[in-house]
C-alpha cells in the first residue's frame, strides 16, 4: 500500500510526464464547456421553447457552480488525494453531460448545468495542485505550457466543434451533441486515470465546514449579481446580493484568521495574501482573465449578430487568435527559462497593442466586408495572451509551499472564474449600453461601435497588467 510520505513527494524528475495527457483531458473538457453554450442558443430555444431569462441560467449556471466551489474543490483534494477527486470529479461531469444531453425542458437543463458546473469544481482545481506537487521544476514549466496550449484549444473547439456538431445535427441531436461528445472524452480519461500519481497533504485537513458555506455563499452571490445584474438593468436585489457576498466573504478571511489561531489548518491560509508575489499574481490572473471570456462573448456578438456569420464562420475567424496561443503556450516555457519574467512584460506589452489595433481594425473595415484583414492582429493578440497566461499560472502557483498548493490552486482557479465573470459585467454594460443608443435600423453599424467601446475595457486592463507585470518582475528580482 502507497504511504502517505510517499503520496506528498514529487513524482518525476526525468524526460517523461506520466499522467499529463489524462490531466490535460479534464482541463480542455471544463473550459470546452464554458464556450460551447454559445453556439447553441439559439436553437436552444426553439427546441426547449426556453425564455431569454432561461437561457441566461443555461450559461450562468454552470459558472456560478464552477466558481463557487473551486476552493472546496481544492481542499478536498488536498484531504482525500488530488487523483481521487479529479477521477470522481470526470465521473460526475461525465454523468451531468449526459443529462444535459437528455433534458426534457429548460429548468431540466439548468438543474443538469448547475451539476456540472460543480463537478468541474472538484476536477479542475487537481489539475494545478497536481503539476505543481508531482513534477520538478523543468517538468512543471513544459507541462503548464502544455496546459496553456490545451486551455487555448478547447476554448477554440467551443466556437468551431460546437458550431459544426449543431449544424450537422448529428442523427437528429441538434445542440444535445455537444454535451454528449463529453462522453467519450469521460470515459477515455478514467480508463487511464491510473496513470495520474496519487497525492495529498500529509496533515489531512478537516472539511471546515463553516468556511465552506460562508466562502459558497459569498461568491454564488457574487457571481450572481455580476452575470445577472447587468443584463436586468442593475435591479434592487442585485446591489444588496453585492453588499451581503462582500459581508460574506469578510466574514470568510475572519473566521479563517480564527481557525488558524486555534491551530487548525484553514480553507484558505490568509498569510498566502501576504506574499507580495502570490497577492499581485491574484490580481494579474484576475485582470487578464477578466479580458479573455468578455473577448470571446463580444466577438461572437460581433460577427454572429451584428455582420451575420454562422456559428462555424464565427469560429473559423477567431481560430487564428487560438493559433497564436497555442504558439506562445509552446514557446513560453522555453523562453521563460532563458529571459524569465522579461517574457511576460514583453507578452502583455504585445498583447496591449494588438488589442489596440484590432478595435482600429474593426472599427475601420468591418463594415466593408475586409475581415481577412483581420487574421494577422487577430494571431498577435492570441501570442500576446498566451506569453501572459501560461507562465503566469506557473509563477503565481511556484511561489508557495508545495504544503499549500491544493489551496493556492482553489483561489488562481476561483479568480479566473471571477475575473471572467467581472469581464463579461464591465463588457457587458458597455456592449448593451452602446447597441441600446444607436438606431434600430443600421444593426452591423450599432454592432461595430458596441464591440470598440466594449473593448476599450480589455484595452485598458491590458495596459493595467503589462504596468503590474513590471512590479511582478522587480519583484522576483528582489527576491
Amino acid at each position: 500500500m502507497t504511504s502517505r510520505s510517499q503520496l506528498a513527494s514529487p513524482l518525476s524528475h526525468g524526460k517523461g510526464i506520466p499522467g499529463l495527457p489524462v490531466l490535460l483531458l479534464g482541463g480542455f473538457v471544463t473550459i470546452f464547456d464554458l464556450f460551447v453554450v454559445n453556439v447553441a442558443i439559439p436553437s436552444m430555444q426553439r427546441d426547449l421553447g426556453a425564455s431569454f431569462a432561461q437561457i441566461g441560467f443555461v450559461l450562468a449556471g454552470y459558472e456560478l457552480a464552477f466558481g463557487a466551489l473551486l476552493i472546496t474543490g481544492g481542499r478536498l483534494g488536498d484531504r482525500f488525494g488530488r487523483r481521487r477527486l479529479y477521477l470522481w470529479g470526470m465521473v460526475l461531469f461525465t454523468l451531468a453531460s449526459l443529462l444535459c444531453g437528455i433534458a426534457p425542458t429548460a429548468e431540466a437543463l439548468i438543474a443538469a448545468r448547475v451539476f456540472q458546473g460543480g463537478a468541474a469544481a472538484l476536477l479542475f482545481p487537481q489539475i494545478y495542485a497536481s503539476l505543481r506537487v508531482l513534477y520538478d521544476a523543468d517538468t512543471q514549466r513544459r507541462a503548464f505550457a502544455c496546459l496553456g496550449m490545451t486551455l487555448g484549444l478547447a476554448a477554440i473547439a467551443g466556437q468551431m466543434l460546437g458550431g459544426w456538431l449543431v449544424h450537422l445535427d448529428l442523427a437528429g441531436l441538434g445542440w444535445r451533441s455537444i454535451f454528449l461528445v463529453n462522453l467519450p472524452i469521460g470515459l477515455l480519461t478514467l480508463m487511464f486515470g491510473g496513470r495520474v500519481a496519487e497525492s495529498r497533504l500529509e496533515q489531512r485537513p478537516d472539511l471546515d465546514g463553516a468556511g465552506v458555506l460562508l466562502v459558497a455563499a459569498g461568491l454564488t452571490l457574487l457571481l450572481v449579481a455580476l452575470l445577472e445584474g447587468p443584463a436586468r438593468h442593475w435591479p434592487l436585489w442585485s446591489w444588496g446580493a453585492l453588499a451581503l457576498s462582500g459581508l460574506l466573504l469578510a466574514q470568510f478571511s475572519v473566521q479563517q484568521r480564527r481557525r488558524q489561531r486555534r491551530g487548525h489548518l484553514p480553507l484558505v491560509d490568509m498569510t498566502l495574501l501576504r506574499q507580495p508575489a502570490f497577492a499581485l499574481g491574484c490580481v494579474l490572473v484576475t485582470l487578464i482573465y477578466s479580458t479573455s471570456s468578455s473577448f470571446f462573448l463580444c466577438f461572437a456578438l460581433l460577427v454572429q449578430t451584428g455582420l451575420g456569420l454562422d456559428p462555424f464562420q464565427a469560429g473559423a475567424l477567431f481560430a487564428p487568435a487560438s493559433a497564436g496561443f497555442m504558439a506562445s503556450s509552446l514557446l513560453a516555457s522555453r523562453w521563460v527559462t532563458r529571459y524569465g519574467t522579461a517574457t511576460l512584460v514583453a507578452g502583455g506589452g504585445l498583447y496591449a497593442v494588438s488589442l489596440g489595433l484590432l478595435i482600429v481594425q474593426v472599427k475601420w473595415t468591418a463594415e466593408g466586408g475586409l475581415l481577412a484583414w483581420w487574421i494577422p492582429v487577430l494571431i498577435a493578440v492570441g501570442f500576446g495572451q498566451g506569453l501572459v497566461m501560461t507562465p503566469l499560472l506557473n509563477l503565481v502557483l511556484g511561489v508557495v509551499p508545495q504544503r499549500q498548493a491544493g489551496m493556492a490552486s482553489g483561489v488562481i482557479s476561483t479568480l479566473q472564474q471571477v475575473g471572467a465573470a467581472l469581464g463579461v459585467c464591465a463588457m457587458g454594460m458597455l456592449f448593451l449600453g452602446t447597441l441600446r443608443a444607436a438606431p434600430a435600423a443600421e444593426p452591423a453599424a450599432a454592432h461595430v461601435d458596441a464591440f470598440v467601446v466594449a473593448m476599450l475595457y480589455n484595452l485598458t486592463a491590458a495596459v493595467v497588467s503589462c504596468v503590474l507585470l513590471q512590479r511582478l518582475r522587480r519583484l522576483g528580482h528582489n527576491a
